[in-house]
Parts: structure tokens; C-alpha cells; sequence
């Protein structure tokens, strides 16, 4: 006679799917509230995983500094773009995922007591690209940096300009690179972190225009993806050729900075780049670098020659 089997269910986690993350560097399976407490850096293999805007911020500002200039700024549809769905319905998407109404998150804060105005990019928000907001955004913290003679410190994490907006998302570039040309002749100091990704129209625009450019381990910075890039010159590149210790071997990158010693590093080149009272008509001797004079002393000797 046939042997009738008792019938099983099938088994349903007893755990969210969302509980562990695996490192895409080491491959451990990382609990992720023991990530967060370790400010996502992979404890295994030094792994620099993505930050939200928020906890950028917080790990970068003193305690209940920080005041948001601008939160209402919103994009719009003005091409009426669809591609699987309407441009308005991707938008409010990311809000809802995010809580930001868009991509980057400014105002003013204190690192270690030195007044900034600050730009913080979040991945999280539709890649974050750069549209009309987070250009006006990048512009507008420029701006107050020059008003208040304040320095600007701008994170980046991107994948270039927001298709979905078009020559708008592209005039961002333009926009604020001029912006920043006036920071520089108001001899205002202007720090840029790249961090995992910085790619796109955000490379070929504001974060490689820092008076010191930092970058987290690990990072991909570069405009065009590699096969793009390999296939336009018809050769083979590097591997590695668009991560941060590459670039910083080659002299792109004045820095490669720890996560966690990120803040510190700021507030050193903060204290030694002074913003000049207004009207200082003598400046520092040509021969002096002052920049790379702070780089090599901190690097032993590895800070290049930029201005």
C-alpha cells in the first residue's frame, strides 16, 4: 500500500527581510543594527557603505548646529517626461522612501565650532541626481558662504544630472561652477567629499572644484561608466582606474579619508584655511601654497601643489 506523508508548510521567516545586509566587498552578512552603530563601515573588510543625508549631517556637525535653509524647494515636471511612469510619480516615490523632498539637504552648522555653510548630497533619492533643486541648492550654499564669509563644505553622492528634467538638469553644471568661481575670488575656502558614487554632471561640475578635494575609501568617482570610458579611447584602463585611491595616487584626490575621521579632518583644514577679512587686498606670497603646505605636513610629504 502506498505511504501516505504528512503534509508540511511551507516555512516563513521568522525575521524581516531587511535584518542583514551583505557586504559586497567581503561578502559577510552584516546585522544591520550593528552597521548603523558602526556607521556603516563594514567592521570585516573596512567596507564604506552608503549614507542618508541625515546621518551624514549628524556625523559631521556639531551637536544641534545645524539650521536647513531652502527645505521647501521641490522639483517640478516642466517636460512632462514619461518613461515606465510619469516623472511626478517618480518623485513622489523617493519622498516617501527618503522623507527629503529631494536630493541634497542644505543650511548652515559648526565643525568643531567653525560656523560652515553645508551641501549634502543623499544616494538614496533617485540616484541623487542632480536636477534644478539640488543645482539651486549647491548655488545658494555657495552664495552664503560668500555673503557670511563662512567656508563650503559640499558631500557628494550622485549619478550625474537628472534625465527626467532634461537641459535644465545639464544647466546645473554650469550654474554652479560659475557659482563657485565667485567663492574662489572671495578667496572663501571650499571643501569637497566625494563619496560613494560620485559620478556624472556632479563630477564634471562642483565636487572636483575644491580648494581640497577629500574622498571616502573605496569611492567611484569618475564621468562616464568603465566600458564607456574604455570604449571611447579603444584602450584597456586600470582596474580600479575610478576609485578614490587610484585617483589619489595619481594626484585627483589631495585625500582618502576614514568615515569616522572625516570630521576631524575638516576641522584641521578648517583652522588652518582662514577665511580673509573683507577687503584684505595683500595676498600670501606666490610662492607659498598654503593648501599644500597643510597636506604634506598631515601626509608627509604627499599633499601635491594645488591652489
Amino acid at each position: 500500500m502506498p505511504i501516505k506523508l504528512p503534509s508540511f508548510r511551507a516555512r516563513r521567516d521568522s525575521y524581516p527581510p531587511d535584518l542583514w545586509t551583505k557586504c559586497p566587498q567581503c561578502g559577510d552578512m552584516l546585522f544591520n543594527k550593528q552597521l548603523e552603530k558602526a556607521d556603516r563601515i563594514c567592521p570585516t573588510c573596512g567596507h564604506h557603505f552608503r549614507l542618508s543625508a541625515e546621518a551624514r549631517l549628524e556625523m559631521l556637525l556639531d551637536k544641534d548646529t545645524f539650521r536647513e535653509r531652502d527645505a521647501g524647494l521641490q522639483s517640478v515636471d516642466p517636460l512632462g517626461f514619461v518613461d515606465q511612469k510619469p516623472y511626478p510619480e517618480r518623485v513622489a516615490t523617493a519622498q516617501a522612501q527618503t522623507g527629503l523632498r529631494d536630493a541634497a539637504v542644505r543650511g548652515t552648522g559648526a565643525i568643531e565650532g567653525q560656523a560652515v555653510s553645508i551641501c549634502v548630497m543623499d544616494f538614496g533619492f533617485m540616484g541623487g541626481s542632480m536636477g534644478a533643486v539640488v543645482g539651486e541648492k549647491v548655488a545658494r550654499a555657495a552664495e552664503d558662504a560668500t555673503e557670511e564669509r563662512i567656508p563650503l563644505v559640499v558631500v557628494s553622492a550622485s549619478g550625474g544630472a537628472r534625465m527626467q528634467e532634461g537641459t535644465l538638469a545639464l544647466m546645473q553644471l554650469a550654474k554652479t561652477v560659475a557659482v563657485l568661481e565667485r567663492v574662489r575670488a572671495a578667496r572663501v575656502p571650499f571643501i569637497s567629499i566625494m563619496s560613494d558614487p560620485t559620478t556624472g554632471g556632479v563630477f564634471a561640475s562642483y565636487a572636483v572644484l575644491g580648494d581640497v578635494n577629500l574622498a571616502e575609501p573605496n569611492a567611484l568617482i569618475g564621468f562616464a561608466g568603465a566600458r564607456v570610458a574604455a570604449g571611447t579611447i579603444a584602450q584597456e584602463l586600470p582596474e580600479g582606474f575610478q576609485r578614490s585611491e587610484f585617483l589619489f595616487e595619481h594626484g585627483f584626490v589631495d585625500r582618502v579619508v576614514q568615515r569616522r575621521e572625516l570630521r576631524g579632518e575638516i576641522a584641521a583644514l578648517l583652522r588652518f584655511m582662514r577665511v580673509p577679512s573683507v577687503g584684505l587686498q595683500q595676498a600670501a606670497p606666490a610662492s607659498f601654497n598654503p593648501i599644500g603646505a597643510f597636506l604634506s605636513s598631515v601626509a608627509g610629504g604627499n599633499g601635491g601643489d594645488r591652489g
